[in-house]
């Protein structure tokens, strides 16, 4: 039996392994290449919270510093980075780790305040070093920060 190569086609491989499983081949299973893939997943999880966290921190830090601006297209973008960072953690309780964990937030605000720059042309170093608001306020349906005047 010829097996498929995990370089050549991850779509034909995943089937196959998969299909091993099924069939309780496990002497046939590519271990090595099975155990990354799982590990994959969880990094992918990680990646589509810090994502979503950066959209929403970028909205928040445009919403303190371009008040002028805010308005329903905000409001929604940053109502729904909430509404699916929630179903997230709800789904993927270990996922809550990241918000505990401070290098994470680091990345997750250097990231917004990189994108912030972009969006607004106001200077990197004009936002805080840091996130200035608790993960509840960030998170809480109904807060938004105050503006800087």
């Amino acid at each position: 039996m010829s097996l498929t190569d995990y370089n050549h086609d991850i779509i034909a491989w995943a089937n196959e392994q998969a299909r091993l499983v099924r069939n309780k081949q496990f002497d046939l299973l590519d271990l090595e290449h099975i155990a990354e893939e799982i590990e994959d997943v969880g990094k992918s999880e990680q990646r589509e919270l810090a994502s979503r966290m950066t959209v929403l921190l970028c909205h928040l830090i445009k919403w303190v510093y371009q008040p002028a601006r805010q308005g329903s297209s905000w409001q929604a973008t940053i109502k729904t980075q909430r509404n699916r960072i929630t179903y997230r953690l709800k789904k993927t309780p270990s996922l809550k780790t990241c918000l505990e964990d401070s290098e994470w937030w680091a990345d997750a605000w250097a990231d917004a305040r990189d994108a912030a720059t972009k969006e607004t042309a106001i200077a990197y170093d004009q936002f805080p070093d840091q996130c200035p608001w608790t993960v509840q306020n960030i998170l809480s349906e109904d807060w938004f920060p105050q503006c800087s005047d």
